[in-house]
């Protein structure tokens, strides 16, 4: 029994070495091992700043990314943009020449029938010309004194000659 009921000096010594004890730990332990708690917590807080800092460095170039691919995408559409006005514009000026080309050549065409035809009408205008001067030098070979002579002359004249 004397276990489980113990002396008072047993309980006064038993008080006085956990005094010591509480003394030294408070003394070389605590001051130790609390600094290592409050180091380990502020690296924690470090770190989770940290985390926050990087997470929100995350989100801006997350952002940043978005605006450029955003940027990339408006840069792609305008050129397509102007890839495909120009290719217009091309096939535009390309009608416009081909059109002003025919309309050239058929300038020219009528130019040449104008000059062809008026060629024609000179060769005709000296053929009759020609003509008129044969029958005027045939009728003058013969110096005839009669009218109706005379035009019957012609009239044979002209019957033999057939124009076309």
């Amino acid at each position: 029994m004397n276990l489980i009921t113990p002396d008072f000096g047993l309980l006064f010594w038993q008080f006085v070495v956990f005094l010591l004890l509480v003394f030294l730990l408070a003394k070389f332990a605590w001051k130790p091992i609390l600094a290592g708690l409050r180091e380990r917590e502020e690296s924690i807080e470090n770190a989770l700043r940290q985390a926050d800092q990087a997470k929100l460095e995350m989100q801006q170039l997350k952002a940043g990314n978005e605006k450029l691919l955003a940027e990339a995408r408006q840069e792609r559409d305008r050129i397509l943009k102007e890839a495909t006005t120009i290719s217009e514009q091309l096939i535009e000026q390309a009608k416009q020449k081909a059109t002003d080309e025919g309309a050239r050549m058929i300038m020219q065409a009528r130019e040449a029938i104008q000059n062809e035809k008026q060629a024609a009408l000179a060769e005709v205008k000296n053929t009759a010309a020609q003509l008129s001067i044969d029958i005027a030098e045939r009728i003058l070979r013969r110096e005839l004194t009669d009218a109706t002579a005379q035009k019957q002359l012609v009239t044979d004249y002209l019957q033999e000659v057939k124009l076309n």
